[in-house]
């Protein structure tokens, strides 16, 4: 019975002590919560100062072409410029008399106007014409080779019985004489003459094609040099066109 009452004191003591212990602790101020330590993060590796890529080098913009200047429109001439062109080397070249070169040739500030021309190969008939000078360049060609013909005359023709007028006119092409009578007019080529002769002294012109019949011409004057010129003048294209 002692021995119960004995374990029951030391029970109540222990309860009595563990009250007194939980008030002290109830008692404390409470203690500030622990924070967990920040996490250690490793600091990053110095890197080394990025080297500056080298900066493209400026496109250059496509250059402005330089303003083209408006031109100023050149004065017109006021002389003329002659050029002188020739199928024969050596040609002579005059220009009113006076000695220019020979071709090929230009003759410079030749005043407008009137101006004669002659020219001159060894072998050849020359050329004289006249011509009108104008401000500017002019090319003349000179073919010499070229048989050159254009001749003209005014003639009777005599028939056995009366006769007639007409005209006789020869070019490189031929001979043609014109006529009212139409029964009397032709055109023959010169290589196809089979007779061509004059007579001073008679004042006769005779005309012969090949296989054609004979014509007898005159000068309305009666005279006998034209015949003889026309003749002179005809009959040398007719020998260089047959070769002679």
């Amino acid at each position: 019975m002692a021995q119960n009452r004995v374990g029951l004191i030391l029970g109540v003591g222990v309860l009595v002590v563990l009250g007194i212990a939980g008030a002290i602790y109830l008692m404390q101020p409470p203690e500030a919560p622990v924070s967990s330590p920040a996490p250690i993060v490793a600091a990053p590796k110095p890197t080394a100062a990025p080297v500056d890529a080298p900066k493209p080098a400026a496109t250059p913009s496509a250059a402005k072409p330089a303003a083209t200047p408006t031109p100023t429109p050149d004065a017109a001439p006021v002389t003329g410029t002659l050029v002188f062109e020739s199928d024969v080397p050596d040609t002579s070249v005059f220009i009113d008399r006076v000695y220019i070169g020979t071709v090929p040739v230009t003759a410079h500030d030749v005043k407008p106007g009137t101006h004669a021309l002659k020219l001159s190969a060894a072998g050849y008939d020359g050329f004289a014409e006249t011509i009108e000078v104008t401000p500017g360049t002019r090319t003349l060609t000179y073919k010499f080779k070229e048989v050159r013909l254009d001749a003209t005359l005014a003639v009777v023709h005599k028939h056995a019985m009366g006769s007639c007028n007409g005209t006789l006119r020869a070019t490189p092409q031929g001979l043609t004489y014109n006529t009212t009578n139409k029964d009397d007019g032709f055109t023959v080529a010169l290589t196809d003459l089979e007779t061509f002769s004059v007579d001073y002294i008679q004042k006769n012109l005779r005309v012969k094609a090949k296989k054609g019949k004979a014509f007898n011409f005159t000068d309305p004057d009666g005279k006998a040099d034209r015949l003889q010129l026309f003749f002179d003048e005809v009959d040398k294209a007719r020998l260089r066109l047959i070769g002679k």
